[in-house]
């Protein structure tokens, strides 16, 4: 049979319709939602927003979904975790002393439920591991203490109740108690006994300790460690720590070795240290932290025993690194560097980090995720993006190399500001709703 020309663009017409349709109804192409979130106040409420991405699965291009942003629900957001079903996000706002939580919609976006706030002061970090939230406040809540004279940080720990519903909705607790406190100080010395975690022991100095991130790391057939990194705010140079706790039943901390902190200047990798991000990755014998240094531009790679480190190796990073993340399925890590606005690749063997090459970013990457669904797709949130607002870069990482390339049209534009990531995968969210 012979067709016109107006019979053939009739027919190609329906073609690209049926096909259209068929990928609507029956699947689409988006393999995550990438929450970022933006410090910079917006609104009546001068609350922070969230930009909602969508990764496209073939391209990696990133797309804002429709009605994004999102409110932070409070003022600074500055941290972001997921629970581990992926149903429920968890934005932390700084000047609020808040944490938000959101369920997540099975189109990526994002509806308040509960607020609660931080047993301390100023968060700035947050991790969830199982039905645990913990949190990092950069003051602990004393009377005495304040951004004029400042104290010691602390760590606490807000266990999660997973919710009925579709997608369920889950419910902050109140903070694990601690003695007759609602969280641990950071003590620079430790504790004073080891069954009383709420006063530290008394040493010569009594310096200011600073957190700066955390991680829940879960260690076979160990169990369960949170490592905090801080620093000696009150001596010159800074001095980095390592604090270590195992976790317990409900969510109560343990402290390893009485809460006297990993010392990272003693312990090889130099005076001066600024640690400033955390992640951990495990082989097929072990399982190994590492701890990003801004001072002296390394990650310093860490072993695993009973929640005690043990250095292993340093690794030269870019000025300033400002974050990190280990794929989850291949043996690579990623730091972003802030200053030289770059993300630098590492292959990992036996813990040990060996580089692979260096990517431009957008201005002044602080925050950084791997796709979750494929572990294929790498982006940054870039503080700096442009004059008026920030920017996301996306990045499909070779999964046989760890080598990246920029994924089609990054950078993307954001909201001014961006401070933090958090990925699901698409359709990790159950809905009442039916889909093919």
């Amino acid at each position: 049979m012979k067709f016109n020309k107006s019979s053939q663009l009739l027919l190609v017409s329906a073609a690209s319709l049926l096909a259209a349709t068929l990928v609507t109804a029956c699947g689409t192409l988006t393999v995550d939602f990438v929450f970022v979130t933006s410090s910079k106040a917006a609104g009546t409420n001068n609350y922070g927003e969230i930009d909602v991405f969508e990764i496209n699965s073939e391209s990696g291009f990133m797309r804002q979904i429709p009605t994004s942003p999102f409110p932070s629900g409070g003022r600074n957001p500055v941290a972001e975790a997921v629970s581990v079903d992926q149903s429920n996000l968890y934005v932390v706002n700084q000047d609020d002393n808040t944490i938000v939580q959101f369920v997540i919609g099975n189109d990526g976006k994002v509806y308040p439920q509960n607020t609660v706030n931080t047993p301390g002061i100023y968060p700035l970090a947050a991790t969830v591991n199982g039905t645990n939230l913990f949190v990092v406040d950069t003051y602990q809540p004393l009377p005495t203490c304040s951004t004029a004279a400042p104290c010691s940080g602390s760590i606490g720990v807000l266990p999660i109740t997973v919710g009925s519903g579709s997608p369920p909705s889950d419910t902050l607790g109140s903070p694990v108690a601690n003695g007759s406190l609602a969280y641990w100080p950071l003590c620079q010395y430790g504790y004073i006994s080891a069954t009383d975690f709420t006063q530290c022991a008394a040493g010569p100095t009594n310096d200011v300790i600073t957190p700066t991130a955390v991680n829940a790391v879960n260690v076979v057939n160990s169990g369960t460690y949170v490592f905090v990194s801080a620093y000696d705010s009150t001596a010159t140079p800074n001095r980095g720590y390592i604090f270590a706790f195992g976790v317990g039943s409900g969510g109560a901390l343990v402290p390893v070795n009485g809460g006297v902190p990993h010392d990272m200047g003693i312990g090889g990798s130099g005076l001066g240290i600024h640690p400033t991000a955390i992640a951990n990755a495990s082989d097929s014998t072990s399982t190994y932290v590492y701890v990003t240094d801004s001072t002296n531009n390394i990650v310093a790679n860490y072993s695993i025993a009973s929640g005690v480190l043990t250095l292993i190796g340093d690794t030269p990073t870019g000025n300033q690194p400002s974050a990190i993340v280990a794929d989850p399925a291949y043996p690579f890590v990623y730091v972003a560097n802030s200053l030289d606005s770059t993300v630098t690749a590492y292959s990992m063997s036996s813990g040990v980090l060996s580089s692979l090459g260096t990517y431009a970013t957008g201005l002044e990457p602080v925050a950084i995720g791997i796709d979750p669904s494929t572990n294929h797709f790498l982006f940054t949130a870039n503080f700096l993006g442009s004059s008026i607002n920030g920017t996301v870069s996306g990045f499909e990482l070779s999964p046989t190399a760890g080598t990246l390339v920029n994924s089609e049209s990054s950078p993307y534009k954001a909201n001014a500001q961006p401070t933090a990531v958090a990925a699901i995968t698409h359709g990790s969210t159950q809905s009442t709703s039916s889909s093919k």
